[in-house]
């Protein structure tokens, strides 16, 4: 958007801190807001104070009132990456309201075709198209771009390195059982999803003398001598994986489900993760390939560890995973074709 339509400002909002801490501050973006409560006078007044000419809502973000505020005002409004599963209320009985919300997006750009043939039944069958999932072009700029961590290099020396990424406390509690089956050349770094004092601690006391702080390296500090390193810091996660030889990915003990898996696939690195990942289109089309890897419990982890650090295994399945994600790269041309085709900028 930037580099083809330079004349307008881009805006930016996020509900989560993680988002607004994470982007806010990204070249591209004009103004980064949090959006404000999702109350019919907020709408009203926020739409009328930025004047959009197009709004993009992404994935999962369906705000009633912004909605309608914005159909209103007859502004063109695209929902990005969608997608859409049967469980969700606009298959339901009571679902009119969530179904009013749909009414209000001048276009679909979707993940999938079983997202297309759940708005057919609504009565959704025109102003849609299965342009894919734009984090797929995100993460592979992020790979097209990689500045290296000498800190990390240090660390993992001639070793194999398992990172494991956005993990919470139950996903700590399963690594701790499985690093025992690692070969004594594999080294591991936990990135945890929160780095709160006391989350820290609790790793750091999870694993005893083996581990070591990111923030305790230094020139003369490495690392070499410990197996685990526990980064306590944000914003380094996505450049880990470049290192790692297999990779585990946190959430998936917990209701919201795993998290981003496009991050270390993109370097074709096999993944591990918690059985809660229906929601994420990526992830259950790669388990039903089998070249990632759902557990249920830590004796499955235990299991695939036991497979993935042999190298002929691994090296096969990070061949099909690079595949997998070539594959899926392109959706932002394909939403930026149709933004220039109907003419909304």
């Amino acid at each position: 958007m930037r580099v083809q339509y330079d004349g307008y400002k881009i805006v930016v909002t996020f509900f989560s801190p993680s988002g607004y801490e994470a982007c806010g501050k990204n070249a591209n973006i004009d103004y980064a807001f949090y959006l404000p409560a999702d109350t019919r006078k907020n709408a009203k007044e926020f739409v009328r104070i930025i004047n959009p000419a197009l709004v993009a809502f992404v994935k999962y973000e369906f705000w009633y009132h912004y909605l309608a505020a914005l159909r209103s005002a007859q502004i063109p409004t695209v929902l990005v990456s969608g997608t859409f599963r049967k469980e969700q209320p606009f298959f339901k009985w009571y679902g009119g309201l969530f179904c009013d919300m749909l009414a209000c997006f001048s276009y679909f750009f979707l993940q999938d075709e079983e997202s297309v043939a759940l708005l057919h039944t609504l009565g959704f069958d025109k102003h849609i198209t299965v342009s894919g999932d734009t984090r797929y072009d995100r993460v592979a700029a992020i790979a097209a771009n990689l500045k290296p961590i000498p800190a990390i290099e240090a660390f993992k020396e001639n070793n194999r390195l398992l990172v494991a990424g956005s993990t919470w406390p139950a996903d700590e509690k399963v690594l701790k059982q499985c690093v025992a089956v690692l070969p004594f050349d594999w080294k591991v770094i936990i990135a945890p999803h929160e780095i709160d004092a006391a989350h820290i601690r609790h790793i750091e006391k999870l694993f005893g003398a083996e581990a070591i702080l990111f923030s305790a390296l230094d020139a003369e500090t490495t690392g070499a001598d410990k197996r685990i390193l526990i980064i306590n810091n944000i914003g380094m996660l996505s450049r880990l994986f470049a290192y790692a030889d297999t990779a585990y990915i946190g959430g998936g003990f917990a209701r919201g489900g795993i998290h981003n898996i496009l991050e270390p696939s993109v370097f074709g690195v096999p993944v591990v993760f918690g059985p809660i990942y229906e929601k994420f289109v990526e992830a259950k089309e790669m388990a039903a390939l089998q070249i990632v890897f759902p557990i249920n419990d830590a004796a499955g982890c235990r299991g695939i560890f036991e497979k993935l650090v042999e190298d002929e295994y691994r090296g096969s399945i990070r061949s099909s995973v690079r595949a997998f994600m070539q594959q899926h790269t392109g959706a932002t041309d394909a939403i930026m074709g149709l933004v220039r085709e109907q003419g909304w900028l």
